[in-house]
């Protein structure tokens, strides 16, 4: 249970058909992509950062600390991830699925350091 075992993946950038264990961790479904396009691939609304934080975020990036900590809070109020954390624990590849065109300052960025730390704290 690496790093490696979660890959972060732009959804403009995946092949078609999606790698199993594929997941959109977005609020929105993401423009231009067709619902056949990603047809297997679970949307995982509930795990993606609140309508209003997502907004807040969207509207400053130089808010991104403060964003990291509370979508934090909004992902430890959930339990919607743990079974992210089983396929993880049996040692499955793990890509989340993100449209935001900024790679480093995105949900899927703070999602896989969430995961990474929950499975370091139950291993």
């Amino acid at each position: 249970m690496t790093t490696e075992n979660i890959q972060l993946v732009r959804v403009y950038d995946i092949p078609v058909p999606a790698a199993e264990n594929s997941f959109l961790v977005d609020r929105l479904w993401p423009r231009g992509i067709s619902k056949i396009r990603l047809t297997g691939v679970p949307w995982l609304k509930s795990i993606a950062p609140s309508a209003d934080l997502r907004r807040w975020v969207h509207d400053d990036p130089n808010r991104w600390p403060e964003f990291r900590v509370l979508y934090l809070a909004e992902l430890e109020a959930s339990d919607d991830w743990l079974p992210l954390v089983e396929l993880l624990r049996q040692g499955k590849l793990v890509t989340l699925l993100f449209a935001n065109k900024d790679r480093i300052h995105n949900q899927a960025v703070v999602l896989r350091d969430f995961l990474q730390q929950k499975l370091s704290v139950h291993v």
